[in-house]
Formats: structure tokens, sequence, C-alpha cells
């Protein structure tokens, strides 16, 4: 039989793969998770998953933005999620009820506010001058958090029948303000962080009340195949270092 002899240094380098694949921490395994996260959140998480990441070698973080109704109908329809941050408390409260977070890990992280916004350069108005206004960019209430923040401001303000044959209805709060900063329409209601996002392109009028306060809860989802790795992206949001990363783009502590 033929004898294959390596050479001995060619032995050397075998055995020390092999030793290196067996001690290598499971810590530097590629592992993967994904983050479904409200609009408003794309900047300030798109940076938060980068940092995440980077502490954890091997791992890959995919992160989805859209409006929270519809982050919510696609974990409803089995879209594998570690993590989701909503908008609202209300549509939290849907993933609670349809068992499809773990409601012990639910936590508010962020704060936000609403606020009226105009073309750059346009003319400071009063809430109540809106009605006099052709086209008023908002989100769709059935599925815009948004734009049910707004509606309530509106109702409060008993302006809502007025304005409604008015209002060109946004998927998300992102189009809303894509709307205002391309002079689309002569006003619009955004959260105070998109404002800044576009501040080159609209101005704020100002900002809104009537409305329940603009909490942004979190909780892992029970949908993905990563929920221990959900449970370490939330804690990093809730520590000093991620809270940091969201007041840099205008999120205040909840």
């Amino acid at each position: 039989m033929l004898k294959i002899r390596f050479p001995a240094f060619l032995k050397s380098c075998l055995a020390l793969g092999v030793f290196l694949l067996a001690v290598q921490p499971s810590g530097i395994m590629a592992e993967e998770m994904v983050i479904s996260g409200a609009a408003s959140l794309t900047e300030a998480f798109t940076e938060l998953k980068s940092i995440f990441e980077k502490q954890r070698p091997g791992l890959t973080a995919h992160v989805n933005f859209a409006s929270s109704n519809l982050l919510l109908k696609q974990m409803q329809e089995g879209a594998p999620v570690d993590v989701f941050a909503s908008a609202d408390q209300a549509t939290m409260d849907k993933a609670v009820e349809l068992k499809i977070v773990d409601p012990a890990t639910r936590a508010d992280f962020a704060r936000n506010g609403l606020v009226l916004i105009v073309p750059k350069g346009e003319k400071p108005i009063a809430l109540k001058d809106i009605q006099q206004f052709e086209r008023i960019a908002v989100g769709n209430p059935d599925s815009v958090p948004a734009g049910r923040y707004a509606r309530d401001a509106l109702v409060t303000a008993k302006l809502w029948d007025a304005v409604q044959p008015k209002l060109i209805l946004g998927a998300s709060v992102r189009q809303t303000l894509d709307y205002v900063a391309r002079g689309e329409v002569n006003a619009g209601f955004v959260y105070a962080t998109d404002a800044i996002k576009q501040a080159d392109k609209v101005d704020v009028v100002m900002p809104l009340t009537g409305h329940a306060s603009v909490l942004y809860p979190i909780a892992v989802a029970l949908t993905g195949k990563n929920p221990k790795m959900g449970k370490a992206f939330l804690d990093y949001i809730l520590s000093a270092e991620g809270q940091a990363v969201l007041g840099k783009y205008g999120f205040a502590k909840p």
C-alpha cells in the first residue's frame, strides 16, 4: 500500500488547525439576529446595531424599519424577528396580546415629541391656520403611530373634522416628512427627531399637545431564532451607552 508522507511542517499546520477549531470561542462563531424598529428609529438604530455588532465578533444584525403596525403585521405572518421596537404603546400592547413578544422583557427606552412642520422658509402659523391649507401630510392613523398622535392632537384642538378633507396620508412618518421637505404639501405632522433630520428643508412651527406621551417601548420578539441576542440588544439600548446614541439623534430618556 502506498503511504503518503507529509513533511513535518505540514503535519504541524494541520495539528494547529484542528486545535484552533477545537478551542474557538463560541462568541466568534457566525451568528445572526433580526431587529425590527419604527421608521423614526432608522438612523439611531442603524448606528446602535453597528456598535452592537462590533462588540460581538461574528454577529450579523439585520435591521428592518417601517411603520410600527406594518412591523407587527409582519411578525403576525411569521417574519423572524428577535427584538421589536415600536413608536407607540398601543402597537406593543397588540404584540403582547398576540403573544409574539415576551411581555416580561418590555421596557420604555425613548421619548419623542410631535411637531407641526412647513417647507423651509414658509411663514410660521398658528395651529388653527392649517384649516386654510389645501394639502396637509400626516401618517395614516390606521397604521402609523405618528398619525394617531396627530389625529388626537387635532381632535383635542377641535380641528380634526375641518382638516380631514385636506389630509394626504403617508405610509410612515418618513414619507410624511418627505412630502413636506419636497414642498408637495403645505404642512405636516412628524416627530421632532424627524424634523431634525431634514432641518435644511423644513421649519418647525410648534410642538403639539393634546395627545398621549410619545414613549417608545421595546421587547424581545418570539418569532425569531435568537431571543438571547434579542435580550442582549434590548439591554444595550437601555444602557448608558445606548441612551447616549439615542440622545445624539434627538431622543430623550423615557
